[in-house]
């Protein structure tokens, strides 16, 4: 008898190349294809053997010598980590957009005091505000976004943590969702506390992963802390990743996906050059909006190296703009909360190059005469 069942037809390799939405972010076909290896049992010689293998490649992502956290989760998880491991009872957060505004109502849903220091949407929290607050009220942590990707702006997260090592035990949590492995991000040098990125920015992967890096000071602080939780507990993901070994079941496809990105990056010439070339987009992005009086939502030199935010022309809608590109087949993002109409967002990060945006930036041009 012959069957009746239908034959699934054959998977072709995705485009790439065109998708420069500001998260989640294009995926090579290479990485993809990695996820479809069998699974393993995530207490196996073969899973160790895959984690200590990326150990050293994540180290040098994350610039540090201590531990390298890869959680399933998204980055927010992340985001509670640091709050339930690092804020003993009232945290200073410095709220300059949709992200910054997360982490402090997570603050908040912790059971933790949560003392704001707000500036407009666009603008970034200078180091010698962060002084001036921290000398005013006294905290035991600091929450920020060093790039805010719902308005492009990239604060001086060095000059922070600078800042805070005036104040006698005061943590640095840091949000470095789409500024690690996009920018400079010295976690060791810069001495963070907590910093922490998702797997769908700047990485470009897909969703589902989130890296974290813990200071021994956070460590020590943890132990203090009786409610920390259990998924996200900080002294269960250091034992864990020790030893080579995931917390819980973790997301076996994804760390392939991770595994073959970080052997991509290596090859290409490792951390220091994927920041050149995303420099080199951002560099690109800010030519072409000067030529064009195209103005960026963030003031100069507090450009994001990964997302840009534009400011739209009186009369234009991001609707417009975006359904534009979308009938050409690229994608960018509209504005974000309240800047969702009179703003779009390029995210020039992960494996995009400076010669597809050369290919993107006229396309936005025609769609915004």
């Amino acid at each position: 008898m012959t069957s009746t069942a239908s034959v699934p037809p054959q998977i072709e390799k995705p485009a790439f190349g065109k998708f420069f939405l500001p998260g989640p972010t294009d995926v090579h076909p290479d990485v993809l294809e990695a996820m479809i290896h069998p699974m393993i049992g995530h207490r196996s010689s073969a899973m160790e053997k895959l984690l200590q293998g990326m150990a050293p490649r994540l180290s040098a992502l994350a610039r540090t010598a201590r531990p390298v956290f890869v959680g399933t989760t998204s980055a927010t998880g992340f985001m509670e980590m640091a709050v339930r491991n690092g804020v003993r009872r009232r945290a200073l957060s410095l709220v300059n957009g949709a992200f910054s505004e997360r982490f402090a109502g997570i603050v908040g849903a912790c059971g933790k005091e949560c003392i704001r220091l707000d500036v407009p949407l666009g603008a970034a929290v200078e180091p010698d505000m962060l002084r001036d607050s921290l000398k005013r009220t006294p905290v035991d942590a600091v929450t920020c976004v060093h790039s805010e990707t719902s308005t492009g702006v990239l604060q001086d997260v060095a000059g922070y943590a600078e800042v805070v090592q005036e104040f006698d035990d005061v943590l640095l949590l840091v949000d470095a969702v789409t500024s690690m492995a996009g920018s400079p991000v010295e976690t060791d040098a810069w001495k963070l506390d907590f910093v922490f990125t998702g797997s769908q920015k700047a990485l470009a992967l897909p969703p589902g992963l989130a890296l974290g890096v813990a200071s021994e000071r956070l460590i020590q602080r943890a132990k203090t802390l009786e409610e920390r939780g259990a998924y996200f507990d900080v002294i269960g993901f250091l034992t864990a990743t020790t030893k080579f070994q995931p917390t819980n079941t973790p997301a076996i496809s994804l760390l392939y996906a991770l595994d073959v990105q970080l052997g991509r990056i290596e090859r290409a010439g490792g951390i220091e050059a994927r920041w050149k070339r995303h420099d080199a987009m951002r560099r690109r992005v800010e030519a072409w909006a000067s030529e064009h009086g195209v103005p960026f939502l963030p003031r100069e030199g507090r450009h994001s190296w990964t997302v840009s935010c534009l400011r739209l022309p009186e009369g234009k809608h991001s609707k417009d703009v975006v359904g534009a590109l979308k009938q050409q087949g690229w994608t960018i993002g509209a504005g974000y909360g309240a800047l969702k109409d009179s703003t779009i967002r390029i995210g020039h990060m992960g494996d995009h190059t400076v010669e597809a945006l050369d290919e993107l930036l006229p396309l936005i041009g025609r769609a915004l005469e």
